[in-house]
């Protein structure tokens, strides 16, 4: 896990992003790659405003070669190794057409605070049409240690095994690891077998497993975080179709909005 990609845009989450991306370059020994991103304008045109929507895409473009400016200024001063990329349009293509070669994606978790559409809903789409896996990080985070402890909310769908697999890097460097199962009867491949597979990878994980009859499974991986106190998450991402996910709720849409630390998420 050596390239990390980073959504840089001038909204009330970039904050988090940066830090969190710069914690987990540092402790990889990796490289940051910066995607800055103009936004479309939500509306380019008006019944009553012709010519609006190139003037305001302008105004973006300029807010944002200031905010790259002033990141560039801080990675500077910083030990890791880095890259700009300037981008405009749609944040989805952009993060996508970048995240080709990179190992891991860092942008937002909650998905409802973002002033512009587009943003709303780019750590899901990401998830589900990158290919790679993504660090969903709460907006009012500063700091991710990815030397502390890691949970992973295991129910043996195919989703899990691929974060599981994926978060194998990081999950090296933690202090500690516990492997989190809510038993309801559906889980066809039990946590041992993912605490065998970590062995071999020299990670000796604990298991906790808890009764979850009758229990929402995001209610109670949302119990442990509180309980444990994890770092970070790492989970599978999207185990149902997203239409459904959107129509009904689903556990990642639920650890989006509540959960307290980043999400490694995969699908």
């Amino acid at each position: 896990m050596k390239n990390i990609l980073l959504l840089v845009h001038d909204d009330s989450g970039q904050e988090a992003r940066f830090q969190a991306a710069l914690d987990v370059t540092r402790a990889m020994d990796g490289h940051l790659s910066c995607v800055d991103i103009a936004l479309a304008p939500a509306m380019n045109e008006d019944y009553f405003s012709p010519g609006l929507g190139p003037i305001l895409m302008s105004e973006e473009i300029e807010q944002e070669q200031a905010n790259r400016g002033r990141l560039e200024q801080r990675l500077a001063s910083e030990d890791v190794a880095w890259t700009s990329i300037e981008a405009s349009g749609d944040p989805g293509e952009a993060m996508r057409r970048a995240a080709r070669l990179c190992d891991l994606i860092v942008v937002n978790s909650d998905l409802q605070k973002f002033p512009h559409p587009r943003l709303s809903e780019i750590a899901g789409e990401l998830i589900v049409s990158s290919g790679k896996p993504v660090l969903a990080v709460p907006a009012d985070m500063r700091k991710l240690n990815p030397f502390g402890g890691a949970l992973v909310a295991w129910d043996g769908s195919r989703e899990a095994e691929t974060a599981l697999r994926a978060a194998v890097p990081l999950l090296a460097h933690a202090s500690g690891v516990t492997l989190f199962e809510v038993e309801d009867g559906s889980v066809k491949l039990h946590a041992e077998a993912a605490a065998e597979y970590l062995s071999r990878h020299g990670i000796h994980a604990a298991i906790h497993r808890v009764t979850g009859v009758g229990t929402h499974p995001g209610d109670a991986i949302l119990k442990a975080i509180g309980d444990m106190k994890p770092d970070y998450v790492v989970m599978g991402g999207f185990s149902r179709p997203r239409l459904i996910e959107s129509m009904f709720g689903g556990v990642t849409r639920q650890l989006f909005d509540h959960s307290p630390v980043p999400l490694f998420l995969a699908h």
